[in-house]
């Protein structure tokens, strides 16, 4: 198994003994140094979260969620600095992308708000991250598990596939990670959300918060035993780093980027563009050379409206 050079961390002094006349050369203390993390957090994993009553900012329970979220997030950036990291960066990656309660952060933490922006749920990442961690994720909208189960949008979307793949937003989102040769550590959701994203990505760290019995109804932990969980969990992938665990996901280039649509009338007029190539009456598919050029391509497949002000 390849590993990073950042990964590993362990750097070893040579001290001089002298014994007898003789100089030996010893080891000086390990140590591991500061490690840097990526936190990309979404709203549907999140303990508790079953419906839309608590991801939107009309919904009467989103509030007190916010909070859940937020809560989760710093028990991850908890785990992780038990375990070595010294720099964090957040992706606020739900909905309108302002969703966490950013005073209640460490003060030395950054946060990647609102919309748009290329990398999407993963812009700020590059490669002077070790790691990166995924809080409140959810399987994906080709899965027939899981709550809330979609990718990007469950109004407008019914596949995402990456090299032929089947993507969840944690496999795409990895697959961006991996672009700049950052692995993915750990995942928090539901069952459904944690066993896709390792299916695909590899064995990374998971933390069950919840088992779904539909797309609006789970079991699921009190919400101050799932934040113990991510932390626990977090701790342990942050720990795995130096052991050189976990590989970047790099599905291989040119990337054959296909998207199947609910409605047949986007696949008409983005197929009058000479880069994309409508393969039937629901997909379109595009090649990019890498997962920033696809990314970008995506945000802006989503994200454009000649109507957009200002």
């Amino acid at each position: 198994m390849q590993v990073r050079t950042r990964m590993t961390r362990m750097t070893f002094a040579l001290g001089v003994l002298a014994f007898g006349g003789v100089a030996l050369a010893v080891p000086a203390n390990a140590q591991q140094d500061g490690l840097k993390i990526y936190i990309s957090a979404d709203m549907e994993g999140v303990t508790g979260a079953v419906t839309g009553d608590q991801l939107s900012p009309d919904g009467f329970e989103y509030q007190r969620f916010r909070q859940f979220l937020t809560d989760e997030v710093n028990a991850a950036i908890e785990g992780a600095r038990e375990a070595g990291a010294t720099e964090i960066l957040v992706s606020d990656s739900h909905g309108n992308g302002e969703n966490l309660l950013i005073e209640q952060l460490p003060e030395e933490v950054q946060v990647v708000r609102s919309w748009p922006r290329p990398l999407g749920m993963m812009q700020g990442i590059d490669a002077t991250f070790d790691g990166v961690i995924f809080i409140g994720y959810h399987s994906s909208t080709s899965n027939p598990d899981g709550i809330r189960a979609h990718t990007t949008s469950s109004a407008r979307l019914s596949a995402v596939r990456l090299n032929g793949v089947e993507m969840t937003e944690g496999s795409f989102c990895a697959a961006i990670a991996g672009h700049f040769n950052v692995p993915v550590i750990m995942v928090s959701g539901d069952d459904a959300a944690v066993t896709e994203v390792q299916a695909v990505v590899g064995d990374v760290e998971g933390a069950i918060v919840k088992w779904a019995y539909s797309f609006h109804s789970a079991r699921t932990l009190h919400p101050s035993a799932g934040q113990e969980l991510i932390r626990e969990r977090a701790r342990a992938a942050v720990g795995r780093l130096a052991d050189g665990d976990f590989s970047p996901y790099t599905p291989d280039a040119p990337l054959r980027f296909e998207v199947t649509f609910k409605h047949y009338r986007p696949t008409q007029l983005l197929a009058y563009l000479p880069q994309i190539e409508r393969i039937d009456s629901h997909t379109v598919r595009y090649v990019g050379d890498d997962m920033v050029d696809v990314s970008t391509f995506y945000t802006f497949m989503m994200s454009y409206d000649s109507n957009l002000q200002p």
